[in-house]
Parts: structure tokens; sequence; C-alpha cells
């Protein structure tokens, strides 16, 4: 049967396009989940696909959907395997959707300003047609170089600028989407109507469990005249708080703000930055044409002196932008054998510090073997999101006491974030790593989503046991 199945794929996207190597298998097992990594650098296996599928085409991906349904194959799709939550690991076998061979940019609109594309494309790929053509996506994180554009849309992604530009679900004009099923629809030309409700916005998120986005029109900006930074010292978080809030709250326009809390300001801002000093580092920018850039930057820095301050200028604020990346790459970033996560989430400004003294506690006073650091790195109108890690740098040698170790500092860190008014992720989605806390966020409401599953997906076959949906 297994040969049979091989054939059925390959008569889909083509000949050479269905991969069953070992080695490609052990590529596809793990992404940049701390726990796949880990079991792998210890000498265990990770589940493997049974064939990496590399489909070309929205009518390729359809054809494999109903070869899966036929046979009930679990399907899983991958981007760029840049992912954090474990979203794209093979945990019931099966097919691997690799997506990277639709990778084409279609049109670049100059009168709309957008750009239509395929969704293997990489980010950064992306980034560099707009520029040729005088425009940028303003979708700017820092896996720009390893993701790919569907992934960002899977896991509802934030780029550095989001304060001014969104969130990739708030740059999306339409999508063409292959249901689990086979069936390929388009979701309304236009982000705002009122046509009944916005189909994006259900499959936007959904992690390769509604289905796979195979195409997508996104805005794009044009290149700002001038863009400049300034950034501040704070005495502690709090005062930092208050003034990026404020500045928020005043309805200023900044295309970024960033605030890192006094640990992560003591260590992390002075390996990178240089910056030696005791406090909270603020930093924050402005873009567009130079006098409206001025005028709000001006306006920015005087909310930010009716805190108590160090006044860092300009140069300590352009010296962040260039170096924004480097936190993410050796020798800044944790890596094994340390033990580390991510423990994003976002709240509005009346919780947010409350999430984040919960989570801090959590994790201060019940596991003395790690450390607790965080920054606030996208702020909206209404609340901002934190960026907390916590480090372990000597986990239990045993893989097994390890990952109990892990997910117990997950399970208490989100709980008591939600308490709080936070939630589970701000922009690395769900996953595997929290599909358990889902009912704890969601509630009884976690029926309606599991009831769109089961009608879109009657033979879960996409992507199961993730974002808290059964296996199979």
């Amino acid at each position: 049967m297994y040969e049979m199945i091989r054939s059925e794929l390959t008569d889909a996207v083509g000949e050479g396009f269905v991969v069953t190597s070992n080695s490609d298998k052990l590529g596809h097992s793990v992404d940049y989940y701390w726990i796949p990594e880990m079991w792998h650098s210890r000498g265990l296996n990770n589940p493997t696909a049974d064939f990496i599928v590399h489909p070309g085409s929205a009518e390729e991906v359809a054809k494999v959907l109903k070869i899966a349904n036929l046979h009930k194959i679990p399907v899983t799709p991958w981007g760029g395997g840049s992912g954090s939550q474990g979203g794209a690991l093979p945990i019931y076998n099966g097919i691997i959707l690799d997506t990277k061979r639709m990778n084409k940019v279609i049109a670049i609109d100059t009168k709309t300003l957008s750009v239509t594309c395929e969704t293997g494309i990489n980010a950064q790929h992306l980034e560099w047609a707009v520029e040729k053509a005088g425009f940028s996506t303003m979708h700017l994180p820092a896996s720009i170089a390893c993701a790919t554009i569907g992934g960002f849309l899977a896991h509802r992604g934030t780029g550095v600028l989001s304060t001014k530009y969104g969130k990739i679900e708030d740059m999306v004009m339409s999508m063409e989407v292959v249901t689990p099923q086979g069936e390929i629809i388009n979701t309304l030309p236009v982000p705002r109507h009122a046509s009944g409700p916005d189909l994006a916005q259900l499959f936007l998120g959904s992690e390769g469990t509604l289905g796979v986005i195979t195409k997508v029109t996104l805005k794009i900006h044009p290149i700002p005249a001038t863009r400049k930074f300034h950034a501040f010292l704070f005495k502690d978080m709090h005062g930092a708080m208050t003034a990026g809030a404020d500045i928020m709250r005043r309805r200023l326009r900044p295309c970024v703000i960033r605030l890192y809390d006094e640990p992560e300001t003591k260590h992390l801002i002075k390996r990178v930055l240089g910056i030696d000093k005791n406090g909270a580092y603020l930093v924050f920018g402005f873009d567009g044409s130079e006098a409206i850039v001025d005028l709000e930057m001006a306006e920015a820095c005087n909310i930010c002196r009716e805190q108590e301050h160090e006044d860092l200028g300009t140069e300590m604020g352009e010296i962040w932008w260039e170096n924004r990346y480097k936190f993410f790459y050796p020798p800044y970033m944790f890596h094994l054998p340390q033990a580390f996560g991510t423990l994003d989430t976002v709240a509005t400004f009346a919780n947010i510090e409350n999430v984040y003294w919960a989570m801090k506690n959590v994790v201060n006073e019940n596991f003395q073997q790690a450390r607790f650091i965080g920054h606030f790195s996208h702020w909206y109108e209404w609340g901002c999101m934190l960026y907390a890690r916590f480090i372990i740098d000597e986990p239990p040698a045993d893989p097994r006491e390890a990952v109990a170790l892990y997910n117990k500092i997950w399970d208490m860190s989100i709980r008591a974030a939600i308490k709080e008014g936070g939630v589970l992720n701000e922009h690395h989605g769900v996953g595997l790593k929290l599909g358990r806390l889902m009912k704890d966020l969601y509630g009884p409401s976690l029926a309606v989503l599991t009831g769109i599953k089961k009608t879109l997906d009657p033979n879960n076959i996409m992507n199961p046991g993730k974002m808290g949906f059964e296996g199979v």
C-alpha cells in the first residue's frame, strides 16, 4: 500500500517531488521548538513523515489533499521550518506538505499598493522584489531570512514595525485557500466589507489545521523619506511602561517601540549595544516625511521626559535599529544545551504590567534553576506584547525529566498570564507546545472552534494534534 500511495502522490505533483530519504525526513522532523531540538541532540528519534511532498501549485495541493482524505493520511504543512511551537512537526507521520516550490511573485499593483504572491516564498525574497519596485512590505521580523509568507499567515506573525503597519493579518487583502477536502476557494478581494463574515480571518492563525493558504495579496507601502529613532533609560520598568503607553494613548504613530526590563537591559542590552547602565531601556522610532517625523518625535520625547529618565539620544536609538536582529543570533541568542522558551503574550495597558509580574513571579518563585527576562516589543493603541523568556543553563540530563520541567514552566507561566488578562501567545502561534492550554483560554467557546474544524476537516487529516485539536 505504501508504494501505491507514493505512486498516487507522484502522479499528483510530478516525478522527483515526492521524497522519502532519511535525510529529508530528519530535516522535516525538527523545527525551532526546544523539545525536538533537545530530543535530537540527545540522540533520540523524533517522529518523521512517511512522505515529503513538494507541490508546485494550488491545484497540486488539492490533489494531494484528496489523496490524503481517501486514505485518511495526516498532512502537515511545512514552510521554512522556523516556527518555535512545534506546529510543523509530523507527530502522526503521514505527509509533510512542503510549500517552498510555490514561491512566485505574481503581481505588484502600484495603484492599489499591493503584492500578490504564492505563500511558499521566502519572506526576504518577497521584500527584495517589492523593494525593487520602490515599496516595502513593512513586515520585517527577525525570522525574515528563513521563514515563508505562509508561515507568517498560519501563525499571525508580527514584524518589527507592527506598531504602525500592523501584524500580518492587518496586511492581508485576500487569500487563496485549499480546504482539507481539496476545494480551492478565494476570500473576497477586499479586506473591508459588510458582505458577511470575513473568511480570511478564519484561516489566518489556523496553523494548517483548517486548510492550506496557497496565495495571498498583501498591502505594500512606500519606502519612507526618513526613519528616526530615540532612546531613553528609565529608573524602572513602570516609568518606562508609562512613557511608552502614553505615546500610544496620545495617538502618536511610532513605527516601533521596544522596552527592555531591568534584567534584560543589564545583560542583553549591555552585550549587544554596549550600554552598561541600570534601569529600563526604551527605544522608539517614527518614519514618513521628515517634517511629520520631527514633530511626532519631539512630542514623544516630551512624553518620556515626564518620567524620571536619562536621555540617551538619537545615536543610541539608531544603534538599536542597526543591531535589532543580533539579539536573535549567536552569540547573543540562547541555544542548546540551555533550555529556554519565549513566553510571549499580549494584554491591554490596564493589565500588561500585572501579566509581567505574574509570569516573572511564577518563574522566580517556583523554578530556582531558571532566569526570567522580558521586553515589550509590539505596541498597539490598546496595549502591548510581552516577549518574556525563561532560561535554564543546566537542564536535567534525562531528556524526559527535562521535558517535564520545561512543560511545567510553560503551564504555570501561561496560566498566570491568562489569570491577569493575557493570552496564550501573541505572534508565534499555538502549535503542539501550547495546544493543551487552549481550553484554559477559550473555555466553552473552544467547542465552536472544534465544530468548525470537524466541518471543514471531517477526516481530521490537517495537522492533527495541534492547536488543541484531537489527534488521529
